[in-house]
């Protein structure tokens, strides 16, 4: 199958089946005419791809256990756990900050709305 019909299977741009087949994550036959030939596996591991872009992975760590999870299932995969952790303590590193930020911002209108208060 040709590039737009795995965009249009898997609701993925073209754009970025190119970009996942650049880091390596799908591949293609070139055809004689230079057009992309995807085999139908090329469906379930876009899907794949996608499903860990959710989760907020990069291209870079899905890349080190899709063949893994492919193959097997994740269960079985040992590589999948450390990403896993890696990627929760960096969301936990995030909403720390985020929540200090907020703390700061609740602070500082409450410094202006009674700053503003006094002067009436």
């Amino acid at each position: 199958m040709r590039i737009g019909e795995l965009s249009q299977l898997t609701g993925i741009s073209v754009r970025s089946l190119r970009h996942y087949e650049k880091q390596g994550l799908i591949t293609s036959i070139r055809l004689p005419n230079g057009y992309r030939n995807y085999s139908p596996l090329a469906v379930d591991t876009a899907a794949t791809i996608k499903l860990y872009l959710n989760l907020g992975l990069t291209t870079e760590q899905i890349s080190s256990f899709l063949t893994c999870v492919l193959k097997n299932k994740e269960a079985f995969c040992t590589e999948v756990m450390p990403v896993y952790e890696q990627k929760l303590a960096e969301i936990e590193r995030q909403l720390a900050q985020l929540t200090q930020i907020k703390a700061n911002l609740v602070d500082r209108m409450t410094s202006l709305q009674q700053g503003a208060s006094t002067k009436k």
